[in-house]
């Protein structure tokens, strides 16, 4: 018996158990890899899942934005005082 695996693309949510031409994604904070599709990469913990091209560059652009962006300061924290 055959069992079928659904998967969710990470920005649309569209759910899939036939992903043709979706991509997968492994990232850290100092790396990203674009996967054509395949089984066992999508399976791999912390793979995140995408329909298409286009949603992978809305991934990969919010990547490059966090990691690439000064951190925003945090107004609610007290300032501190330099003597």
């Amino acid at each position: 018996m055959t069992t079928l695996q659904e998967f969710r693309c990470e920005i649309c949510g569209r759910i899939t158990n036939n992903p043709d031409h979706w991509f997968v994604i492994e990232y850290s904070d100092a790396k990203l890899t674009v996967l054509k599709w395949n089984l066992e990469a999508a399976n791999a913990a912390g793979a995140r899942h995408f329909c298409g091209e286009a949603h992978a560059q809305v991934y990969i652009s919010r990547w490059f934005e966090s990691i690439c962006s000064p951190p925003k300061p945090d107004f609610a924290r007290p300032a501190q005082v330099k003597s």
